[in-house]
């Protein structure tokens, strides 16, 4: 299945959680806290504007992004888990 998001909605799938500290202690699934980053998969077309036309999109398809802690609606589509949030959720491109 597909999903294609509308409008200044983006389709992130969000980083694995770290399964160790720093330290080396293996954390139990209760203790890891969601990460905040992910990876772009889909971008829509943009916001309509009042005038009719589309503003343009920030980011694009393979970004990795840091995003706020409460953004988006999770959804499962074929076993894989993602976050559906408009772009304004977004913080940051991460530039390697």
């Amino acid at each position: 299945m597909k999903i294609r998001p509308l409008a200044d909605k983006v389709i992130v799938q969000r980083t694995e959680a770290e399964t160790k500290t720093a330290g080396g202690i293996v954390l139990p699934d209760s203790a890891k806290e969601k990460p905040q980053r992910g990876t772009i998969i889909s971008v829509g077309d943009g916001k309509i504007l009042d005038d009719g036309s589309r503003s343009k999109m920030n980011v694009k398809k393979g970004d990795k992004v840091l995003f706020t802690s409460y953004a988006g609606t999770e959804v499962k589509v074929d076993g894989k888990e993602y976050l559906i949030m408009d772009e304004g959720d977004i913080m940051a491109v991460i530039e390697d």
